[in-house]
């Protein structure tokens, strides 16, 4: 099984309106997630250099960014990261460009856990609902020109607020949700804007909502769990 998660981590600022990117590393350890999709994980203005140092990654982490090679000193791109276990292999990376007004992205890792490939996108889309459609429309155009590649898990910050329409009905059609439940506002969960989707070829065995003290505290939103496995005619289809 392989344990996913994606967290907005609001550019490392909690509820109290500090910024300690070492109390994000503390909410990462306990998710103990084999790849995390990050949102907000770049400063918003300047050199929008990573919220969280790449050195503390390394030293208080078993985690690794996936490179993107982008802006230097930031973690992702317009603010969207991947972090995966030092053990996984990464064995290919991609930037999605995403129709918006402002600069917005989605970002595409295609990982190996030991004999099981999973490719992951991670996402954070518009406040706009019309927007937020062509954005799901991009990303699911780009995912059916690779069809027949490894099965896929689609993580991020959707800003729906919707519990049906909008773009979950778009990404719905040809993709299953796991049901981790209210992951905003932290202090008091109210919306499910954080989704973890999964296409055919997966199936979800357990998923929820980290409700840690920490965890409350470090983000506006709460970090959304699964864990996934490759369906039973998958594992029947591999060599």
């Amino acid at each position: 099984m392989i344990l996913v998660a994606s967290y907005n981590m609001h550019k490392a600022i909690g509820t109290d309106r500090r910024r300690r990117p070492e109390r994000t590393i503390e909410v990462l350890n306990e998710l103990g997630a084999d790849v995390i999709a990050l949102q907000e994980a770049d400063r918003r203005f300047g050199a929008r250099t990573s919220a969280l140092p790449l050195h503390m990654i390394e030293e208080h982490s078993d985690y690794k960014p996936v490179p993107f090679e982008t802006r230097s000193g930031s973690l992702g791109w317009h603010g969207n990261a991947l972090l995966v276990r030092k053990s996984v292999e990464i064995v290919g990376r991609e930037l999605l460009p995403l129709p918006s007004l402002e600069p917005r992205g989605a970002v595409l890792a295609d990982l190996r856990f030991g004999d099981v490939d999973l490719r992951v996108v991670g996402m954070h889309l518009d406040l706009s609902g019309l927007w937020r459609r062509r954005q799901a429309h991009a990303v699911l155009a780009h995912l059916a020109g690779r069809d027949g590649e490894p099965p896929t898990v689609m993580m991020g910050d959707l800003n729906e607020w919707s519990a049906r329409g909008g773009c979950l009905r778009d990404f719905g059609r040809h993709h299953r949700f796991a049901e981790c439940g209210r992951s905003f506002h932290s202090r008091r969960p109210i919306a499910a804007l954080d989704r973890i989707m999964i296409s055919d070829g997966l199936e979800i065995v357990e998923c929820g909502t980290h409700h840690s003290t920490t965890a409350r505290r470090a983000s506006d939103h709460l970090p959304i769990w699964a864990r996934v496995r490759p369906s039973a005619a998958e594992e029947r289809s591999s060599p």
